[in-house]
This record gives C-alpha cells, structure tokens and sequence, in this order.
C-alpha cells in the first residue's frame, strides 16, 4: 500500500479530486497554503495499491497544469525613500507529490 500526498494549485483542485475519484480512488483533500506566493493549495491524501500509483499520478499531471502569472510589485522602506520593484512573470501550478510506504491501514 502506498500514501500519495500530492499538494495541488487551488484552481486546479475540483478538477483533480473529480478525476481522481472518477476513476474509483478515494482522496481526503485539505486546505492548504504556502509557497512563494503564499497562495492557497489543496493536499491530497490519496491510499492507493502500488500497481495503482502511476494511474494516480498520471491523473494529477493531466489535471494540474502550470501556467504563468505575475506576481505583484513590492515597496520597501529604506530611510526616507520608497524602493519598488517592478512585476515578476512565474510559473505557478503544477503538482507537488510524495509517495511514501504504508505499513498498516484500516479503514473504521
């Protein structure tokens, strides 16, 4: 048995569970943020058979797509001036996914 964690962009995550549960697996989703943009994310916990994770992941790489966006310039304070920096295009999106061994599940 294997534990799929697999951290996903908020806008992509109806589609991923959707998916993922179409195609007989079950997920416990949690809200999540972090990162760079401290965006919000949806974690994935997702019990799987080992024949069965690259189905999984194969359904998250479909339905998490990366795309660019721009991250907002930033004003800081140094003595009396106001320094700027000007928007960022990055890369935002994606899957972030772990796969870890399970030794015991039950199901109660």
């Amino acid at each position: 048995m294997k534990l799929v964690i697999a951290i996903v962009n908020n806008d992509d995550a109806s589609t991923v569970l959707a998916e993922v549960t179409r195609a007989g697996f079950s997920a416990t989703k949690l809200s999540t943020s972090g990162g760079f943009l401290k965006a919000g994310n949806v974690t994935f916990l997702i019990g799987v058979e080992e024949k069965s994770v690259s189905e999984v992941l194969d359904i998250i790489k479909d339905f998490s797509s990366k795309r660019t966006q721009m991250a907002p310039s930033t004003a800081a304070y140094l003595g009396e001036s106001i320094i700027t920096s000007a928007p960022i295009e990055i890369t935002v999106g994606g899957a972030t996914v772990f796969v870890l061994d399970v030794d015991q599940f039950y199901k109660l």
